[in-house]
């Protein structure tokens, strides 16, 4: 019983034959056979994503690039974000609970400081793009 309660669900950075998402129940230390792999993938995945968004950015500067390449290109970056998408809801799925969390409904924020004066840390920026990227779509979709 006492193994049960240690034992975490990690989200696989692939798919199952069917496309249906593929978990591993661990008992969270990452340090498994199978757990590093999965943490090589990831690796992967973002550096392969990173490298292609280098090339996207030159070849849209490219007056000359056609319908053909840029669907092409839209196709292999339309991949590389579902795969940093799986890779960033692993890893969140990891984190601790936040401080302001109590028994698993979310308390509302503690207040901070602006965007523009509080330290920047990646946390703190991409909670703030997060909070825009949400502000943007329910504004479009109103």
């Amino acid at each position: 019983m006492d193994n049960l309660a240690r034992t975490t669900t990690r989200l696989l950075p692939w798919s199952g034959a069917d496309g249906k998402p593929c978990y591993l129940l661990s008992d969270g230390s990452g340090s498994g056979y199978l757990s590093r792999i999965a943490d090589d993938i990831e690796s992967v995945q973002l550096g392969m994503g990173n490298e292609l968004l280098g090339h996207a950015q030159e070849l849209i500067k490219d007056p000359k690039v056609g319908p053909a390449e840029l669907r092409y290109l839209s196709a292999r970056l339309t991949e590389s974000l579902h795969d940093v998408l799986r890779v960033a809801e692993s890893r969140g799925a990891r984190l601790p609970a936040p401080d302001n969390c109590d028994a698993g409904r979310l308390l509302p924020a503690r207040p901070t400081a602006s965007p523009s004066t509080r330290p920047s840390s990646k946390p703190d920026v991409v909670s703030y793009r997060l909070a825009q990227t949400r502000a943007r779509a329910g504004a479009t979709a109103a």
